[in-house]
């Protein structure tokens, strides 16, 4: 894999990495989706490809911690619903990686992030009161679960960055801020754990990605922890403006790069 070990970091390159493992933990615990800014430090300071095989561990760790806190407030009717749709993105995605350089990738995942930010804003103006997450079993909820599900898979295999498409699913479903971050905390423990043999098998994993990763893993922690904090004092309304700027200021970033 071309990437960096990590004697080759200079100061300024491992403290923004630092950074970036913080933010993973936080938007864990509190701003799902804040992490396509990890995404976009990764990606600056190593190999644009490398990057998601050294991010993709620190995720896991993130969400391991994020089961631990919201376990109890999974919804999991939807989480059956998106699996199969998932899983068919996450092979589409491992193809995609075959050929796709970084510059497709990039244009290709910050597109897909505004379309669901610009369409999530939409639906949330032009509707009446909050839905509940139940409307999944509708037939209309079924078929919102496998497109998002499809996009969520391939846009969390070519660059980790499934996490704002959930969002902006989560969000249209109606799910309210524990509802959220349980679901999300499961789903992505779920898939980020499955994406393991593929990611290895692309190259993206091996043993100085995680001499890497076991010292930036160390900084996930203290974000999530600041999260926990953090996501009792947001009201659900802010809650739900700081997911869609995340999700949109990521998109942004990648498109401009």
């Amino acid at each position: 894999m071309n990437t960096m070990t990590l004697w080759h970091l200079s100061g300024w390159e491992f403290a923004a990495l630092a950074g970036a493992a913080l933010l993973v933990g936080f938007s864990k615990t509190a701003v799902s989706g804040a992490n396509t800014v990890s995404l976009a430090i990764f990606a600056a300071v190593l190999p644009a490809r490398a990057s998601t095989g050294v991010l993709l561990p620190l995720l896991i760790a993130g969400d391991v911690l994020a089961v631990l806190t919201y376990r109890r407030h999974a919804h999991w009717p939807t989480l059956w619903r998106l699996f199969p749709a998932v899983a068919a993105g996450v092979v589409a995605g491992t193809l995609f990686l075959v050929w796709a350089d970084d510059g497709i990738v990039r244009t290709s995942i910050g597109a897909i992030l505004l379309l669901m930010a610009g369409v999530t804003v939409w639906r949330r103006r032009t509707a009446g009161t909050p839905r509940e997450p139940e409307e999944v079993a509708t037939r209309a909820g079924r078929a919102k679960a496998r497109s998002y599900g499809v996009l969520g898979g391939f846009t969390t295999m070519v660059a980790n960055a499934g996490g704002p498409v959930m969002s902006m699913y989560l969000l249209s479903a109606g799910f309210r801020k524990l509802g959220f971050l349980g679901t999300s905390a499961f789903f992505f423990l779920i898939v980020n754990v499955s994406k393991v043999p593929f990611s290895a098998g692309l190259g993206l994993i091996d043993g100085r990605s995680l001499l890497l990763d076991a010292a930036l893993v160390v900084f996930v922690v203290p974000g999530a922890l600041f999260g926990k904090w953090a996501v009792n004092r947001i009201n659900q309304r802010l809650f739900e403006q700081l997911v869609i700027a995340a999700t949109v200021v990521g998109g942004l970033q990648l498109l401009l790069r």
